[in-house]
């Protein structure tokens, strides 16, 4: 069962939620593991955030969870990774801090190359900074 750090549109609540893309596909519920941090520079693209994993910035925070192998296509989709092709989001492991505890994972980033102009999101919270920023009260 692969692991998954979400720190944007897949996160519950949120347009992709990972557990309501399982029910659309007629997959398993994914399982939370918790909420992680993983340093790391988040970029507002509009309606969806871009993570560039570095080691040198701030925590950027997700939430970890075991998920189905046949959620990982999906994720794909969502994410528009496709083998063989150049897309905006890529699919890699990284290794997520848990609570202290370092959790490997699978990871959607963006290239470094791909927020060039865009607004930085400094709190690392795609949430938080997504509701304040549409004015949404909690």
């Amino acid at each position: 069962m692969p692991r998954v750090f979400v720190y944007g549109t897949l996160r519950a609540g949120e347009v992709n939620d990972l557990n309501r893309a399982a029910t659309r596909h007629g997959i398993a519920a994914p399982t939370l593991i918790g909420t992680g941090v993983l340093a790391g520079r988040l970029y507002d693209f509009g309606t969806y955030p871009g993570l560039v994993p570095d080691a040198a910035a701030g925590p950027v925070t997700g939430d970890l969870y075991d998920i189905p192998d046949a959620l990982l296509p999906v994720l794909d989709e969502i994410e528009e990774v496709y083998p063989g092709q150049a897309t905006l989001f890529l699919r890699e492991s990284c290794i997520v801090d848990c609570n202290g505890a370092p959790i490997e994972c699978l990871l959607y980033p963006v290239a470094d190359a791909a927020v060039a102009g865009l607004a930085r999101i400094d709190s690392g919270d795609w949430v938080a900074y997504r509701k304040a920023r549409d004015g949404v009260v909690a």
